[in-house]
């Protein structure tokens, strides 16, 4: 394969893709468009695509050791079962910040959930980073977020990585025993970088970064110097996961939202030949509601 080629999926384009999530228990990677609102799913063996309409802005979704996914919805946190649908009650994480909606959110080694949230209008720096432990508490992390987006999570299980796509700024958090602080800025976006978007971390320690109005993905090396970039064909790339039993097959999600002259490839998943592998994904095994 080139390095790069589009999943066929009949001329379906999203308007938002994100939350990208590799389901091993599924054979079947799923990402969702936040604005349709909708849930997407891919199985790997069969190449077939099942879209299901959501309820409401759905930011992510990760899998749940009971079964079915647990998803990150504009008005809280929810179980979702799959064939059929089935979405349960939403768990309120902002009650007090209407205008608030999820944005993005991973597992990490421990089954915890990390996720972020931000103001819908894209006006106020009024979202949050919250982790949510794997029996089920949550605790804000950080504060103070225009786009929050990430998260993702070294192999050593000592550092997570989150952007504020707004400052076009990467964060590094030192993990501990489930806290995190602020170690510091790992990388910035130039203009021409565009921002940064999604990511994920491959089983060397380097971070792989979706560039948001820079039509590419990025690899930082664990110092923060990049490695390397990868041209594809769409403006908004949105996120990245690692996927396959050897994880070694890379889908990235794009956007064709707010682009007035939107191309072919704008809102298309990709499939990305990137030569290595990425790291297994943990369910969430804790209470939703």
């Amino acid at each position: 394969m080139s390095a790069w080629q589009v999943i066929e999926r009949g001329g379906q384009r999203d308007t938002l893709g994100e939350g990208a999530l590799w389901c091993p228990r599924d054979g079947a990677f799923y990402w969702v468009d936040i604005l349709a609102p909708a849930l997407n799913r891919l199985v790997l063996e069969t190449g077939a695509v099942t879209r299901w309409a959501m309820p409401e802005p759905l930011g992510w979704v990760v899998s749940h050791a009971a079964g079915g996914l647990v998803g990150g919805f504009r008005s809280g946190i929810a179980r979702i079962g799959l064939d059929p649908l089935a979405v349960g009650p939403r768990k309120a994480v902002e009650a007090h910040l209407p205008g608030n909606r999820m944005n993005d959110g991973k597992t990490d080694a421990t089954g915890a959930i990390w996720c972020g949230t931000m103001d819908m209008g894209e006006a106020q720096a009024s979202g949050s980073l919250y982790r949510i432990s794997p029996t089920g508490e949550l605790a804000a992390v950080d504060i103070g977020y225009l786009v929050p987006n990430g998260p993702a999570f070294s192999p050593c299980g000592r550092w997570l990585y989150h952007a504020d796509s707004g400052r076009r700024t990467i964060y590094r958090f030192a993990l501990d025993d489930g806290h995190a602080r602020k170690d510091g800025v790992f990388a910035t976006f130039g203009e021409e970088d565009g921002y940064p978007d999604g990511m994920n971390v491959d089983t060397e320690g380097f971070l792989w970064v979706a560039h948001w109005d820079g039509g590419r993905i990025s690899r930082f090396a664990p110092d923060g110097t990049r490695e390397r970039s990868i041209a594809l064909p769409a403006r908004r790339i949105t996120n990245i996961a690692f996927c396959g039993q050897a994880h070694d097959r890379m889908f990235v999600t794009s956007a064709s939202v707010g682009l007035d002259d939107a191309g072919a490839f704008d809102g298309a998943l990709f499939e990305v030949d990137c030569g290595v592998r990425g790291q297994p994904t943990v369910p969430y095994a804790g209470p939703v509601d």
